[in-house]
């Protein structure tokens, strides 16, 4: 059997992690250089002049005498956790196969389980939004899929895929000609319906798409996406799990569920959309491994700052 150069690739390992980013200075300079590439500019007023005051080492704007802090407007605002530990943070997110713990990661940051809840929502968040323009093309492999808990029925459960407890997902692998996995998307929906397969469609795929779905017949509202459609019946030629038209979008399926299953042991369903894009960002991501950590960094620097109340998380998941 051939070896997966992708899997095999070499990834960034611990020692040059603590050479990167070992102490404060180090992560403070690569923020710095994310946020402003060309140099500090006022956020207020956009000029340049500035100098550095006082022992939080703010910049003073001296045309609007504005104060910054280096982690103001970021994701890092109002946080008390060294920039060490975040990187930290995002290193165990970037480069887990299948993904880790909330607990397993407060465990290794050394902080609280609430702490490390906090933390990876925000960069879910950022990873979520990140996803959220990606759209595919070409050959695409649609399925439909769902997430959730088991009860019983004396609990209050309901059998089959439309229990109150399961969230339903679409999982969609973008192929290359010679049938190997590009890109993936893991979009949560309502229901299974047209409606939403219409709109996801119509957000997440190029008009120029071939989707390859068995006979559910929502998929067939892709076309009115532009795209073209390709059912396969799997009642006709056999389980869908064993068609190789259906391989990859199974494959992906397959890993999903083990790592939520295996690793995550449960998500609220509140919060699978997030889980679901950590998995897609590390995917659509997975040629450069080594060069991961910094892209997340650099996107989370950029990105607005995410106060506890807006992410609505209730306790420690994952």
């Amino acid at each position: 059997m051939a070896r997966n150069a992708i899997q095999l690739q070499k990834g960034l390992s611990l020692s040059e992690l603590n050479e990167t980013y070992g102490t404060e200075e180090k992560c403070a300079a690569a923020i710095f250089k994310w946020r402003w590439p060309d140099g500090f500019v006022c956020p207020a007023c956009g000029s340049r002049d500035h100098a550095v005051v006082g022992a939080r080492q703010l910049y003073l704007c001296h045309d609007c005498l504005t104060q910054t802090s280096l982690k103001s407007g970021t994701i890092f605002a109002r946080t008390l956790l060294p920039y060490v530990k975040w990187f930290q943070g995002m290193y165990l997110l970037t480069q887990s196969k299948n993904s880790v713990s909330t607990l397993e990661m407060a465990r290794q940051l050394g902080v609280r389980p609430d702490t490390a809840a906090l933390m990876r929502h925000k960069l879910m968040s950022v990873m979520f939004e990140r996803e959220g323009s990606r759209k595919l093309d070409g050959r695409v492999e649609m399925d439909d899929a769902v997430l959730g808990g088991e009860k019983s029925e004396a609990d209050g459960g309901k059998r089959g895929r439309s229990g109150p407890n399961k969230t339903p997902f679409v999982v969609a692998v973008e192929t290359s000609d010679d049938g190997r996995p590009l890109r993936l998307l893991l979009h949560v929906v309502k229901t299974h319906d047209g409606a939403e397969i219409e709109a996801m469609a119509k957000a997440h795929l190029e008009p120029t798409a071939r989707v390859v779905s068995d006979g559910l017949g929502c998929f067939r509202a892709v076309t009115k996406a532009g795209c073209t459609h390709e059912p396969v019946v799997a009642a006709k030629a056999g389980h869908s799990e064993k068609l190789p038209c259906f391989r990859w979008v199974n494959t992906v399926l397959g890993n999903v569920k083990t790592a939520i299953v295996g690793t995550l042991k449960s998500v609220a369903k509140r919060y699978v959309y997030r889980y679901l894009a950590e998995f897609q960002y590390r995917f659509n991501r997975r040629f450069k491994l080594p060069e991961m950590l910094n892209r997340l960094a650099s996107v989370a620097t950029r990105a607005a700052p995410r106060p506890y109340k807006t992410l609505k998380i209730a306790h420690v998941a994952g």
